[in-house]
C-alpha cells in the first residue's frame, strides 16, 4: 500500500512545480526550487561600499564569495530583523553565478499544479511589486505569492531608489 502512495505522490509531483515557501513579515512567497542552490543560516555579511541599499554585502560560502541582498528592502518593507529562523537562500540563475537572498524564515517545499496557480494581475502598472510576481499559488491554508526570481534579482529599480 505504501508503494502505491509513493507512486501517486510522484505522479502529483510530476504534474506540478515545486516551490520553497519563505516568509517575509506576515506574507508568504514561493521561489521555484530549480533556482535554489542552497539554504544557509544567517552569517556575517561583509558590507560593500556604494552598493544599492538592498544589497547587504557579501558572504564567503565554502570559498565562494556570494553577494547578498535583502528581499525586505528590495520590496520596500521594513528592514530585516535577524532571528534564529533567518536564512540566506543561495539562488543560481546561471551555473557560474550565485546570489544570496535574506528571508525571515523558510517554511516548507510545496508542489503546485497548474490548476493551483493563477497568473499575476498585471493590469495595475503602478504597483511596483507586480513585476516581481509570476503568479499566485492557491492552497487550502492560504495564498502564496510566486516570485519571478530573475526579475527580483536583475530587475531595474524605480527612480526613487537611492
Amino acid at each position: 500500500m505504501e508503494e502505491i502512495n509513493d507512486i501517486q505522490n510522484l505522479e502529483i509531483a510530476s504534474e506540478g512545480k515545486q516551490y520553497i515557501v519563505v516568509r517575509l513579515g506576515t506574507e508568504f512567497y514561493g521561489i521555484d526550487i530549480k533556482y535554489v542552490d542552497n539554504i544557509v543560516r544567517n552569517q556575517r555579511i561583509t558590507r560593500v561600499p556604494k552598493a544599492q541599499r538592498y544589497f547587504k554585502g557579501v558572504i564567503n560560502l565554502r570559498g565562494e564569495i556570494i553577494p547578498v541582498m535583502s528581499l525586505r528592502l528590495k520590496f520596500k518593507l521594513e528592514p530585516d530583523e535577524y532571528t534564529n529562523a533567518t536564512r540566506i537562500i543561495i539562488i543560481k540563475l546561471e551555473p557560474q553565478s550565485a546570489i544570496g537572498i535574506i528571508v525571515d524564515e523558510v517554511k516548507e517545499v510545496v508542489t503546485l499544479g497548474g490548476n493551483s496557480i493563477e497568473k499575476a494581475d498585471t493590469s495595475d502598472p503602478s504597483d511596483p511589486m507586480i513585476q516581481y510576481l509570476s503568479g499566485i499559488g492557491k492552497r487550502s491554508d492560504g495564498l502564496i505569492s510566486l516570485l519571478n526570481i530573475s526579475a527580483v534579482i536583475v530587475g531595474r529599480e524605480g527612480k526613487d531608489e537611492v
